[in-house]
């Protein structure tokens, strides 16, 4: 029989924590209305309220965050975590993202020395080139990466440290990271395409790190929560 655990996070701070997810996700403008209400739609579901979707504040400011979450370090790191996963989803790295993660952390009171490697990839938005970590990784699939990505190291160290303990956040993480690579595709929620991800273990820098945190996202929800995961492949 499976025994089902209990989160260690408030419904106060999973709000919170789901609402800066789509804060960092809308930061570089990618989403349309449209697409903004789908999200809009998982996110309710999410936090299994009675409301309207579109009563529901779906942005958060980074003091009402740092208010909510608290003053565990823990709880923050693991909130940042996703936040970088999120933002880099795309395999891009944009400077609205770069900024709303600083604000966060400053926020919340965190230093994270791993974060100032992911600068290096940052796109501004106005080339059609990708970031050069991007494209160095890019030209050799399947072989040692280019010594100049050797900068992300301490990055993928401590994304890889990421827990996963509660299933709004779970079921997020597995609606928001596709299943399926190295042919690009689109992420569709309720049927509708959310964004289009490129092919990712060529073009994403952080792709093992996602796909880990997929798998644990995954693996939490069937393994400690005893839910049914096909709906997710």
């Amino acid at each position: 029989m499976t025994t089902v655990t209990q989160s260690p996070y408030t419904e106060d701070q999973i709000s919170a924590w789901l609402r800066g997810l789509c804060t960092v996700a809308w930061a570089d403008g990618h989403f349309d209305p449209e697409e903004k209400e789908i999200v809009s739609q998982l996110t309710h579901e999410l936090l299994e309220v009675d409301k309207d979707p579109q009563s529901v504040e779906q942005t958060i400011s980074a003091e009402e965050l740092a208010a909510a979450l608290g003053h565990d370090k823990h709880t923050a790191e693991n909130f940042i975590r996703t936040a970088v996963m999120v933002a880099m989803a795309d395999g891009i790295y944009s400077v609205k993202e770069a900024d709303v993660l600083q604000e966060f952390c400053e926020a919340l009171g965190l230093q994270i020395e791993a974060l100032n490697a992911l600068r290096h990839t940052l796109y501004d938005g106005e080339g059609t080139d990708t970031p050069d970590v991007v494209h160095q990784d890019a030209q050799q699939p399947g072989t040692s990466p280019h010594p100049h990505s050797d900068i992300l190291h301490p990055l993928r160290k401590w994304l890889d440290g990421m827990e996963v303990h509660d299933p709004r956040v779970a079921r997020f993480v597995c609606n928001i990271i596709p299943s399926q690579c190295p042919f690009e595709r689109d992420v569709n929620l309720f049927g509708r395409k959310v964004a289009h991800i490129p092919a990712m273990c060529k073009l994403n820098p952080l792709y093992d790190q996602l796909v880990g945190l997929r798998f644990r996202a995954l693996s939490y929800l069937a393994d400690e929560r005893g839910e049914d995961v096909s709906k997710y492949f």
